[in-house]
């Protein structure tokens, strides 16, 4: 099983911005557009593993190439496998795997809370917004924290 996974959130300029996924293994770096909601994509996916669902996704556009998360859980374990494609509409089978991983559902609430944590403290949300261009994802954040606590706490 996969430990240590971190993940991060780098603002490159308007409308960009670099997600970086690594652990001890392997380490992938995306390039994000916001022309999609993909950091609200992202924290609801991993907010619907904790609430029971088996199966989630989210993808990350980049103009033309898309990176697609896919989320399998079973139990406590979630596998993850991060595909790149040349287009965002083509089906799974026409993606090249760039990282994948299998870790506790807790350790990936954990990195993808303090992914966005650490996004909020470097940036603040106002300057978030100026850079990225959308407003910070706050809501689905918060939503994907009181999951996790539950989970943690025995409560899903």
């Amino acid at each position: 099983m996969t430990t240590g996974m971190r993940m991060t959130w780098v603002l490159d300029g308007r409308g960009w911005a670099t997600c970086t996924v690594e652990d001890h293994h392997a380490k992938a770096e995306l390039s994000v557009s916001y022309i999609t909601n993909a950091p609200e994509d992202l924290l609801t996916a991993v907010a619907r593993l904790l609430t029971g669902e088996v199966e989630t996704r989210a993808q990350f556009e980049a103009e033309p190439t898309a990176y697609r998360w896919i989320f399998y859980r079973q139990a406590d374990d979630v596998w993850i496998r991060l595909l790149e494609l040349g287009d965002g509409r083509a089906p799974d089978n026409k993606g090249t795997e760039i990282w994948s991983g299998r870790l506790g559902i807790d350790a990936l609430g954990r990195a993808v809370i303090r992914c966005f944590d650490e996004v909020a403290r470097t940036y603040g949300e106002s300057g978030y917004r100026g850079t990225w261009g959308e407003r910070f994802p706050r809501i689905e954040l918060e939503a994907l924290r009181r999951l996790w606590r539950a989970h943690r706490s025995g409560g899903t």
